[in-house]
């Protein structure tokens, strides 16, 4: 994680696979199809997120396989309860300002598996999510000030429309 407790790009991965996981068993070559597809929609290609090793998952002992050895022979795998205490704890990071495409990826992650926390945490993460995006539109309120008219100014106005409309939507999530 970052030093402000956000994830870094591998974490985000790492979430996915543990979320996913913690629907269900998958076979190995699935859950790798699962998260490449979730990731690549999101933030695109990217190198970044293709490094992790679902066997460095398996070596952690947050994931098992049920039958055969992992990706050789497309074993089930399964979450742990380690991986379910990492799948918490993952759940529980911070959302960095701006809003990155990674970050991005890390709130629409959060978001995906949140049903994963109790109650109470996940009311208290949705608070954490809209105090991270009313940052965001305090970050494009000033840089709307010192923007010329013209369509820089247009596209800005757009993005804190947008902002605003996702905080109200998780601020009726939070009031449940």
């Amino acid at each position: 994680m970052f030093r402000d407790n956000s994830l870094v790009p591998v974490e985000a991965v790492r979430l996915c696979a543990l979320g996913l996981l913690a629907e269900g068993a998958r076979h190995y070559g699935d859950l790798a199809a699962e998260i490449r597809h979730f990731t690549s929609r999101v933030v695109g290609p990217s190198l970044d997120l293709m490094g992790t090793s679902l066997e460095l998952l398996r070596y952690e002992g947050l994931i098992e396989a049920v039958d055969g050895l992992g990706m050789t022979d497309n074993a089930t795998l399964r979450l742990t309860p380690r991986g379910e205490e990492a799948l918490r704890g993952l759940l529980k990071a911070q959302l960095r300002s701006p809003l990155s495409e990674i970050n991005r990826l890390s709130l629409m992650l959060k978001l995906r598996f949140l049903h994963h926390l109790p109650a109470a945490e996940r009311q208290g993460q949705l608070a954490l999510m809209t105090e991270s995006l009313a940052n965001e539109r305090v970050r494009l309120d000033e840089l709307r000030q010192r923007a010329n008219p013209g369509l820089f100014r247009d596209w800005l106005d757009h993005d804190i429309a947008l902002v605003e409309e996702r905080i109200a939507w998780l601020r009726q999530r939070e009031r449940g």
